[in-house]
C-alpha cells in the first residue's frame, strides 16, 4: 500500500529486455533503507526491488516490469532517461498524508489543458469512458503516483470526462507533474473507495 505522497524523483538509468523488462532506477535515496523484495511505487506502478546499491542520496535499485505492466502504463514510460515519481511502500505507523493507493494502474489519461494560474499549474485530464463513473468532484485520484484532489469534473457526450486538478508549486517541484504539457499521457488509479461503491451500486441495481 502507498499514500500517493512522492518521496523523490527517480531516473531510469538503463533497461534490459529479458523475459520481463528489467530497469535500473537511480534516485536520491539511502540504499540501506531499500530492502530486496520491498515494494516501491514508480509513477504509480507497484514494483518489487530485486537489487540495489549506490550511496546515500545517490542510490539505485533494479525492478522487473512484466509485459502486463508495460501494456497498462503510459507508452514509452519504461525508457532510459525517463523521470519517475518514487514512493516506498507504507509502513505501520507512517502518516497517511494522501489517500490509500494500491499501485495498480487502472487506465491512461491524457492532458488536454495545462496552464499556469497564479503560482499554481492547472491541469485538465481526459479519462476514458470506463474510468469516468469513478471520478467525482472533491474526490481523490492518483496521477502518475501522486495523490490529488479533483477540483471539477465535466462529462462529455462520448461518456469520457475531463477532470480538473490544481498543482501547487511545491507539488510541481517535487514530482514530475510540474513538467506536464498538453498531449502528455499519465497513469491513473481511482480511489479504492470509489471502486467498492461502484460495485455496491451495481449489485443493488441488479438485485
Amino acid at each position: 500500500m502507498f499514500t500517493g505522497i512522492v518521496t523523490a524523483i527517480g531516473t531510469i538509468r538503463s533497461t534490459d529486455q529479458r523475459g520481463d523488462l528489467r530497469a535500473r532506477i537511480s534516485a536520491p535515496l539511502d540504499p540501506a533503507e531499500i530492502d530486496i523484495g520491498a515494494s516501491i511505487a514508480c509513477s504509480g506502478v507497484c514494483l518489487t526491488v530485486v537489487d540495489r546499491g549506490g550511496e546515500t542520496d545517490d542510490a539505485w535499485f533494479d525492478v522487473d516490469i512484466s509485459s502486463e505492466s508495460v501494456s497498462r502504463t503510459v507508452p514509452g514510460m519504461w525508457s532510459e532517461g525517463r523521470k519517475l515519481n518514487i514512493e516506498p511502500s507504507l509502513r505501520v505507523g507512517d502518516e497517511i498524508g494522501g489517500h490509500i493507493v494500491t499501485g495498480h494502474v487502472d487506465s491512461i489519461g491524457e492532458v488536454v489543458k495545462a496552464e499556469q494560474v497564479g503560482d499554481s499549474w492547472r491541469l485538465a485530464i481526459r479519462a476514458r469512458a470506463e474510468m469516468a463513473p469513478f471520478i467525482a468532484e472533491k474526490g481523490s485520484i492518483t496521477v502518475d503516483g501522486v495523490s490529488l484532489t479533483v477540483n471539477d469534473v465535466r462529462d462529455r457526450e462520448d461518456r469520457t470526462c475531463d477532470f480538473m486538478l490544481n498543482i501547487i508549486p511545491h507539488t510541481g517541484a517535487v514530482t514530475t507533474l510540474g513538467a506536464l504539457r498538453e498531449g502528455d499521457k499519465v497513469n491513473l488509479e481511482i480511489d479504492v473507495l470509489a471502486r467498492y461503491l461502484k460495485r455496491m451500486q451495481g449489485l443493488a441495481a441488479a438485485g
